[in-house]
């Protein structure tokens, strides 16, 4: 969808044109089109991760840190908590 949107504002359609062309394919909003404000959210999202592309990865990096951490860590035992 994102790339929809992109290509066709640089082809010099505004967003609100763009919108009523679109669909959401998952989720609860299947087959609706997204509000105006999503896309512009959306688009906003993509410009932060253009412009801060090793925030992104670093982001990325700490995040699979942590899964890695909570895999290797035992978890409490319910019983043990209830006590």
């Amino acid at each position: 969808m994102l790339h929809t949107v992109l290509r066709r504002r640089a082809g010099g359609e505004s967003v609100e044109q763009i919108q009523p062309d679109l669909i959401i394919p998952t989720g609860k909003r299947k087959r609706q089109n997204p509000s105006v404000a999503s896309i512009y959210r959306a688009l906003a999202e993509h410009a932060k991760r253009e412009a801060y592309p090793e925030a992104v990865e670093q982001a990325h990096a700490d995040f699979a840190d942590l899964r890695n951490a909570d895999v290797s860590r035992p978890r409490p035992d319910a019983a043990a908590l209830s006590s």
